[in-house]
């Protein structure tokens, strides 16, 4: 893509919303959040490469740690995806990757958007403001429309050193239309620390949470009813220095539109 597509805002940038949700660490849904929904997804778009987007990750971390729960909002699972178009900049991002400029690209298009940008934030696939606009940010989680948590049970194991294997069974406790819709499973990893000898965060020393390292289909489903059994099981590549007390896995639904309908996340065991 053109490199003339592309923006790095700081708060004051470009920014417009849509909607969100949030979910918490095991399948047992609380009886209020089955009552009001689930939680919300919130996806960051990020890059080192760009400098405005650490506070961005500053605000998303304080998010995930939940240093705004005073503020009345749903329980959200925040996921960050570090794009690699800002590799050119003099610093290549650690965690960028193609894949996840991909995603960006789609939501764009669904939000109808002139121009990709980071830092930018995206709730439950139908709002998005700059990152690091914290009013903004809230506001659309509070806005976002939310959906019953799925019920999976989750299993991990480890066939080989270098792989995870994730093994999920239960419930979407959301219908689906015959437009059909995809279980995605994401690894993401927190506690990341990085020191920028280069690009526009030149000497600074960078903390980054909820980095997205592996996302992987589990499923497309279809026309199936909210009580339907969803089984299936999904195979990740581990990079070197895979620690699991500092990763997570998120399971999310969703649409051909790229929006969200539900999402959970899980702690990996202790002993993985």
């Amino acid at each position: 893509m053109p490199r003339g597509l592309f923006a790095c805002f700081g708060k004051g940038g470009a920014s417009k919303k849509s909607s969100g949700e949030r979910s918490n660490v095991t399948a047992d849904v609380a009886a209020e959040e089955d009552r009001r929904g689930g939680a919300v997804l919130v996806e960051l778009f990020s890059s080192q490469g760009c400098a405005t987007s650490p506070a961005a990750e500053m605000v998303v971390s304080r998010l995930g740690r939940g240093d705004f729960d005073g503020r009345e909002l749903p329980p959200v699972v925040v996921l960050a995806f570090h794009v690699d178009y800002w590799d050119y900049m003099g610093w290549k991002d650690p965690f960028g990757s193609s894949q996840w400029t991909v995603r960006q690209k789609a939501y764009v298009e669904a939000l109808k958007l002139d121009t990709m940008f980071t830092p930018q934030v995206v709730v439950q696939g139908r709002a998005q403001c700059v990152g690091n606009d914290e009013n903004a940010l809230l506001a659309a989680i509070k806005d976002a429309p939310r959906f019953p948590a799925p019920t999976f049970q989750a299993s991990f194991q480890r066939p080989t050193p270098d792989s995870l294997q994730v093994s999920l069974a239960g419930c979407l406790r959301t219908k689906v239309d015959n437009h059909g819709a995809n279980v995605m499973v994401a690894l993401y990893e927190s506690g990341l620390v990085t020191d920028c000898p280069k690009g526009e965060n030149k000497g600074r020393v960078l903390s980054n949470d909820f980095v997205v390292r592996k996302l992987e289909k589990l499923c497309t489903v279809k026309e199936i009813s909210a009580k339907k059994t969803i089984k299936g099981t999904v195979n990740f590549s581990l990079w070197e220095g895979f620690h699991g007390s500092k990763c997570w896995v998120a399971v999310f639904v969703q649409n051909s539109s790229h929006q969200i309908f539900g999402s959970q996340n899980f702690l990996l065991p202790d002993d993985i």
